[in-house]
């Protein structure tokens, strides 16, 4: 572990999916542009290859997933808010930025602390150092002009019936609110829970909860009455054998359920 950062466990992903996206955002045709990114990763004195491996786009392909979704909606709810929990070194505010959005980041202190050094919080880019199961962070939420939520690679650390709450909290409390996440097959949520080594210096945390991408909206649904909509859609990594194969898997149906998913959900205004 190098002595510029003291990350363990869970937190440390957040370097994991750093490294994804800012090799991506360096990489000629990459899926991604990401300077703040890019900055972040060569200001750590940190040995990601040697950790996490060679980088695959993955994590890229999927904020870019984010993006692509949160930009219209930006446009539709000027001033509105958006929280993204678990925000890591993610930089979606930087890239997003429309100047009026408010935005709230939520983490652990020892993952807001490593932010705050690269990315120190603004008027309108605050943050929470709690988990996104402390549901005080709420009370820091104006809802008057609308509010989206974001989870990058956070529910599938927790159990099931804590993202049914943690979800069923959001939806009753901002009514109208649209929440993204995204989830991993159950395979390999099991090969995280018989310990995933990425490499031979890196053990992957447990990621208990895996859920099939198709029977997210039937879940999902049955959480509140309140759920309109909840749009599907799966990721890859951005080159390589499995990036070129993806359409594959998306168009056919007993394949359809391997990869990871995206979750883009609307509900009711009132």
């Amino acid at each position: 572990m190098s002595s510029d950062v003291d990350l363990h466990g869970v937190p440390l992903t957040m370097l994991w999916t750093l490294h994804n996206r800012a090799s991506e955002s360096k990489r000629a045709g990459g899926v991604l542009r990401d300077p703040d990114c890019e900055r972040i990763y060569d200001s750590l004195a940190f040995d990601y290859e040697r950790t996490f491996g060679a980088p695959d786009g993955t994590h890229a392909v999927r904020s870019k997933k984010f993006d692509d979704v949160l930009r219209p909606w930006l446009a539709a709810h000027p001033g509105g808010t958006v929280v993204e929990l678990a925000a890591g070194l993610e930089t979606q505010f930087q890239r997003c930025d429309d100047g009026l959005v408010r935005w709230l980041c939520v983490d652990v202190p020892e993952a807001i602390a490593v932010r705050e050094r690269f990315l120190p919080a603004t008027e309108r880019c605050r943050y929470l150092p709690i988990s996104a199961l402390d549901l005080s962070w709420m009370d820091r939420v104006d809802p008057g002009r609308g509010v989206f939520v974001t989870a990058q690679g956070l529910f599938m650390y927790f159990q099931a019936e804590q993202v049914r709450a943690l979800c069923t909290a959001v939806i009753e409390r901002f009514p109208g609110v649209e929440l993204m996440f995204d989830t991993i097959p159950p395979w390999f949520s099991r090969e995280t829970v018989r310990g995933f080594q990425k490499t031979p210096h890196y053990q992957a945390p447990p990621m208990p909860w895996g859920i099939e991408g198709s029977k997210v909206p039937a879940l999902v649904r049955g959480w509140s009455p309140h759920v309109t909509e909840v749009r599907m859609s799966g990721f890859a990594p951005s080159h390589g054998l499995l990036a070129t194969t993806a359409p594959l898997f998306a168009a056919v149906p007993v394949l359809r359920d391997i990869p990871p998913a995206i979750a883009h959900v609307r509900t009711a205004a009132g």
